[in-house]
């Protein structure tokens, strides 16, 4: 691995892992900068060097989830309607460990002035996150949208779907479940939240069916 890019890698990476820890349940706003980098041990110049804003780190963290979901599911396929219960159990999971965090990511999604373009992910990042998987290079990382479009696909070939319209208009409805739904799970303090995620599946399929 060529030395700079291994350094910035590791420096992206462990500004993520102490970003999770610094925030915990808290909210995103109350990470601070200044102490972010103390942990990390770098300087401002260089944190800001690969996270032009604050908020990219949002960004960062679900590019990250993403490459997680691809990996587990090359290394462990999951097919239609049980590929749509996974992500929607995981981002439960998700919310439920860092719902600050998720309902700030949200917030920045809605903001207009946002790059529309995923935040990028370098092979090095892969190699570092996922020392054990030998192809990690190689797997594409799939986005939300990607992932249930492509079970949407399968569970109507599978038939769990029959209702006749757009894959894309399906997955379009399962992201307006899922983004409503963890706003609704704040605003009810609704717990479990992954029971709750999967009563909003069972509610949707109920009409596609």
């Amino acid at each position: 691995m060529n030395l700079r890019k291994e350094k910035a890698a590791r420096i992206k990476v462990q500004v993520l892992e102490h970003t999770l820890k610094l925030i915990g349940k808290k909210s995103f706003e109350d990470l601070y900068i200044d102490a972010l980098c103390d942990k990390v041990k770098i300087s401002k110049v260089t944190l800001f060097k690969y996270f032009p804003q604050k908020e990219d780190i949002l960004l960062y963290y679900f590019r990250i989830w993403c490459l997680y979901r691809s990996v587990e599911l090359a290394t462990k396929p999951k097919e239609g309607l049980q590929g749509i219960y996974y992500v929607f159990d995981k981002m439960a999971e998700a919310y439920e460990n860092y719902p600050g965090l998720m309902l700030s990511l949200l917030g920045y999604l809605s903001n207009y002035k946002r790059s529309p373009k995923p935040f990028p992910v370098k092979a090095e990042e892969k190699k570092l996150l996922f020392p054990h998987v030998p192809s990690v290079t190689t797997i594409e990382i799939l986005s939300l949208e990607q992932m249930l479009e492509k079970f949407i696909l399968e569970a109507i070939f599978r038939k769990e779907i029959t209702k006749t319209t757009s894959t894309q208009d399906i997955a379009n409805l399962f992201t307006t479940v899922f983004m409503g739904g963890i706003v609704t799970a704040r605003l009810r303090q609704l717990s479990p939240v992954k029971m709750f995620f999967r009563k909003n599946v069972d509610g949707v399929m109920r009409g596609l069916v």
